[in-house]
């Protein structure tokens, strides 16, 4: 394990692949890269990162997405968070940003730790801690997350919501090409004006089919879709119509049944981010109001909610 500054950098690496972590910034993941040094997930200068929205990927814990108002209710009580966003929203929990702790290090294997007891200006009112273990082995990036509640309170105010995800950005040229995107979900939600659910998930149309092959091209996306079998692949292959000079290659991500909802949203800079997520965004608000198939979970105190990541490369990277 390697170490840089101003950030402290911890580098795993594997014949296939090398991992570059910043336990400071949220154990975020600052850079994914093939032995050949082609990007995996968007390239990242360590020099530019400020918060963790500049990194390949960050952890979101101990919820996902957006909240709206940054409130929600909860066996009748009303839950206040700080607003985080310019729109008057919370989004992406609250450790993303914060620094973790390294608890086990080795040449491919990282683990890192986050106790949230130890932090002042916590914007959640239940203790917690998460775990976000990274190992590397063949092709493959394995990436485990573990939220448990660590709140001490007489229940049910200890009773806990629940939530966590992943927000990976992959790098999406590849010799001159754009990937084609396969993924199996058949729900989807409509959104308002702040990318918030109006109503519970409803079937696809076919603009917003991915269960063929779809190359992304100009689309716009920041959509949430659910019933997904976990699987997501991107393939760099010609195109119909389309010049491609280089091998193929291909980058394919599985995940746990708990990550039962799928973000996929194309950045600015050109990235594409396809985020597993144990839950719909605004899952609180929307189970208050009786809409079912949102995935929100209570833990109590002692419980974890966990799952697991892979990122797998296929061909010549």
């Amino acid at each position: 394990m390697t170490a840089s500054a101003p950030w402290q950098l911890a580098t795993i690496s594997s014949p296939a692949l090398t991992l570059d972590i910043l336990p400071g910034m949220g154990a975020s993941i600052l850079n994914l890269r093939a032995a050949s040094g082609r990007p995996v997930m968007r390239s990242v200068a360590l020099e530019h990162v400020q918060t963790s929205s500049q990194c390949a990927c960050f952890t979101l814990l101990p919820y996902s997405n957006r909240i709206r108002d940054a409130r929600f209710e909860l066996a009748g009580e009303t839950v206040e968070l700080r607003p985080n966003t310019k729109d008057g929203l919370v989004q992406h929990g609250d450790v993303r940003n914060r620094p973790w702790t390294v608890t086990r290090a080795g040449d491919s294997h990282l683990i890192c730790e986050f106790d949230s007891r130890d932090v002042i200006d916590l914007n959640w009112p239940w203790a917690f801690t998460g775990r976000v273990e990274y190992r590397l082995h063949g092709p493959h990036l394995d990436i485990s997350v573990t939220l448990t509640n660590a709140d001490l309170r007489p229940m049910p105010a200890a009773e806990m919501p629940a939530g966590m995800g992943l927000h990976p950005y992959f790098a999406r040229i590849q010799d001159g090409q754009d990937p084609l995107l396969t993924f199996d979900a058949a729900l989807t939600y409509d959104t308002d004006e702040r990318n918030l659910p109006t109503s519970g998930a409803r079937p696809v149309q076919p603009a917003e089919d991915f269960r063929t092959p779809t190359a992304v091209g100009t689309q716009t996306l920041d959509r949430v879709y659910t019933a997904w079998d976990g699987i997501a692949r991107l393939d760099w292959q010609p195109h119909t119509g389309q010049p491609h000079t280089g091998p193929h290659r291909a980058l394919i991500l599985t995940a746990d049944n708990v990550f039962s909802h799928l973000v996929v949203f194309t950045a600015p800079d050109g990235s594409l981010a396809l985020e597993p997520v144990s839950h719909a965004t605004d899952a609180f608000n929307l189970a208050a109001q009786g809409i079912g198939g949102t995935d929100m979970k209570t833990l109590q105190p002692g419980q974890s909610l966990a799952g697991a990541l892979r990122v797998t490369v296929e061909g010549q990277w």
